[in-house]
C-alpha cells in the first residue's frame, strides 16, 4: 500500500530546500527507489514537502538510509530544525 508523508518546516523557505534537495536525491533528478511522488512548495508560514511511496517499508528505507543520516551530518544552508511530520497510509493514490 502507497504511504504519504507531509513535512512542513515552519520559516522554511525554497533556498533552504534547494540545499537539502541535491543532498538526499539522486543527482539525476530522478526520485529515491520506492518514492513514487514529490512536491514542495511555500506554505503559510514555511515550506511544505510531500512525497508518496510505494510502501510504508520504502519510506522507512529511505529515512534510515539517506534522509536522517545526511540531514543529521549537516546541510549548509539547509533547514535548520525537524518537521513537523504528517504520514498515512494512502488508501488511494491516483495520478493523470
Amino acid at each position: 500500500m502507497a504511504y504519504g508523508i507531509i513535512h512542513f518546516f515552519p520559516g522554511g523557505t525554497r533556498e533552504q530546500y534547494e540545499a537539502a534537495l541535491p543532498v538526499v536525491h539522486p543527482s539525476d533528478g530522478s526520485l529515491p527507489p520506492g518514492q513514487i511522488f514529490h512536491a514542495a512548495g511555500p506554505s503559510a508560514g514555511g515550506w511544505t514537502i510531500m512525497a508518496v511511496h510505494d510502501s510504508k517499508e520504502s519510506w522507512e528505507a529511505f529515512r534510515d538510509g539517506i534522509l536522517m543520516p545526511r540531514m543529521q551530518a549537516g546541510v549548509a544552508g539547509s533547514f535548520t530544525g525537524p518537521p513537523q511530520e504528517t504520514v498515512f497510509e494512502a488508501y488511494k493514490f491516483q495520478t493523470g
